[in-house]
């Protein structure tokens, strides 16, 4: 993979020769918009850098921006790839470990979740604070590669503890309310069952979405910092009244994305 993951960051760089990106960003379900903020930019489809997956899921434009944004460089991944796609894990957090390679030392991940916690609503940004992820495949199992990290990486402060700090003063500074939880990842395609919402919560999960978690993995590995954020987009399946879609997710993002980029915006001159 090693050999696979360096043809995709030479593509990479004769695209945008000399660029070296300060972040990563992957940007969930109608949340790329911020790519197209980014100024100076160079955007390179995913179908063009070899060993890239495509992404197909909907309000995920598969292209990768390589600009500024808040006076810093960044790699914008305006879609991910996901494991209800048919990738696998190691195929989900391809695109980082690229970007880890091309020279990224952090990862800011955003995601459309549902809301599990009570207190939350749909609008709500929460910081993630943690992760939970129960099914049995990961994106480092095989041959481990060295060039990116360890063999047995710790995941105790995978969501870096002085990011979360400055996130925090950021939306203090901008009056916007931030949540801080527990994510809880599930594979789907399909929504998760009011029973499977009824045992994340007592797990201790705050939010559930379908990504997110195998790329949080890949960075750790990598040694990355990693600030992540969810938009909840709707309560979980039994906590409303009527039935989960696709569209209400991206009309919740469409409606909080002015106040989402001004705290992403504001993390990043931060960083």
């Amino acid at each position: 993979m090693i050999d696979k993951l360096r043809q995709s960051v030479e593509a990479i760089r004769a695209r945008a020769p000399g660029f070296v990106p300060d972040a990563a960003l992957v940007l969930g379900s109608g949340l790329g918009f911020l790519g197209g903020r980014c100024q100076n930019a160079v955007t390179v489809p995913y179908g063009e850098i070899p060993g890239f997956p495509v992404s197909t899921a909907p309000g995920h434009d598969g292209q990768l921006v390589l600009g500024e944004l808040s006076g810093k460089r960044v790699a914008v991944m305006q879609g991910r790839f996901h494991f209800y796609e048919g990738y696998s894990y190691a195929e989900a957090a391809y695109g980082v470990r690229a970007l880890r390679l091309l020279g990224a030392g952090t990862l800011l991940v955003t995601n459309a979740a549902g809301g599990v916690n009570g207190a939350f609503g749909a609008g709500d940004v929460m910081m993630l604070t943690d992760h939970i992820k129960f099914f049995d495949e990961s994106p480092l199992r095989g041959e481990n590669i060295p060039e990116l990290g360890t063999r047995f990486p710790d995941m105790s402060y995978a969501y870096t503890p002085a990011l979360r700090d400055a996130a925090r003063n950021a939306a203090r500074e901008l009056n916007i309310p931030l949540r801080e939880g527990v994510y809880m990842y599930f594979p789907g395609p399909q929504y998760e069952t009011p029973a499977e919402i009824r045992a994340a919560k007592l797990l201790g999960a705050d939010a559930v979405g379908m990504s997110t978690v195998p790329e949080v993995i890949a960075a750790a590995h990598a040694g990355m910092d990693i600030l992540g954020f969810s938009l909840i987009c709707n309560m979980a399946a039994g906590l409303q009244t009527h039935a989960l879609s696709e569209q209400e997710v991206l009309d919740t993002a469409e409606a909080s994305k002015e106040t989402f980029s001004k705290l992403i915006l504001r993390c990043l001159e931060t960083m």
